[in-house]
């Protein structure tokens, strides 16, 4: 019996894009359940940084103790970091063909990349942490 090329029911597939979150920051946490629950097409797998898969993705761009951002680790093995590991993203999200378009515009582009600076610097003393259950494996 010849195999088909088609995927089995039941068996699962490696996203084509793994994203690599601060497990322990609340903001990072309530942002991937949100991503999750509205971007259901968006081919990513979540990691935690606290774990060791993302040592082991990330490489020479491991830095141990909290991640200064996300990273979004591509199935070439490009990284991606900051507000550029979610921009691939924004299509598979409800509304992400707005916010993409919305990018386009000029003055819009940097200043969302300096938002995203700010808070992540400063997102454990706005938002706290949370206890990772997951953080190692």
């Amino acid at each position: 019996m010849k195999q088909s090329s088609v995927q089995q029911e039941g068996q699962s597939v490696e996203p084509k894009r793994v994203l690599i979150y601060d497990a322990q920051c609340r903001l990072c946490v309530t942002a991937k359940e949100g991503m999750e629950r509205l971007g259901k097409d968006l081919d990513v797998r979540w990691v935690p940084y606290q774990g060791d898969e993302a040592v082991r993705r990330l490489g020479a761009e491991y830095r141990a103790g909290r991640p200064g951002v996300a990273f979004l680790v591509e199935r070439d093995g490009t990284i991606k970091q900051g507000l550029d590991a979610f921009l691939p993203l924004l299509p598979g999200l409800r509304g992400g063909h707005i916010l993409q378009a919305l990018m386009r515009i000029p003055l819009l582009r940097p200043l969302a990349y300096l938002i995203y600076r700010l808070i992540a610097r400063y997102r454990y003393r706005w938002f706290g942490s949370v206890d990772c259950d997951r953080c190692k494996g």
